[in-house]
């Protein structure tokens, strides 16, 4: 009796079937890991400006500006997940901040928006759908972090809920 060398066809057909199957399974599991991540970051780096905020608050600078007297510049560096951005007071769009920055909207009492929306390197999961980041804070001082009704409930990160 001769003895077999090697691997038979069948034997290397039900390799790549197996290997299929758990591609299959595996790549749509990791693009959801991808978005669930981008998500969580963008809650992140957004939320990171809540510092600036309240040193601005508590200094009287209650308009977003450019940095000079009595505006508060939160100087936001850019993002790769986000869309271009810059900083909006009622109405008007000062050249503030860099491509891929969240949007600030101050009130003069010291309440106002910190929006992220995705772009750029984002998912396209994300930026087809129009998804952002929004963080409030209210009259006592105290913020909220909502997810745009467009971000998908797998993705949605904790204590960023949707509204």
């Amino acid at each position: 009796m001769k003895k077999q060398q090697g691997f038979t066809l069948i034997e290397l057909m039900i390799v790549v079937a197996i290997i299929a199957i758990l591609a299959a399974i595996a790549i749509p599991q990791y693009q959801r890991y991808v978005v669930r991540s981008q998500v969580t970051r963008l809650v992140g780096e957004v939320g990171t400006l809540k510092t600036a905020w309240e040193d601005c608050v508590n200094n009287g600078k209650l308009t977003v500006g450019d940095g000079t007297a009595n505006t508060c510049d939160f100087a936001a560096t850019g993002s790769s997940i986000q869309a271009a951005g810059g900083n909006t007071v009622a109405g008007a769009a000062p050249a503030l901040a860099t491509t891929g920055a969240p949007v600030a909207t101050m009130n003069a009492d010291g309440t106002g928006t910190l929006v992220g929306t995705f772009g750029n390197a984002a998912s396209a999961t994300l930026t087809s759908l129009g998804a952002d980041v929004t963080w409030t804070r209210d009259a006592t001082g105290g913020w909220t972090c909502n997810s745009s009704a467009s971000t998908p409930d797998y993705a949605i990160a904790s204590g960023c809920p949707k509204p």
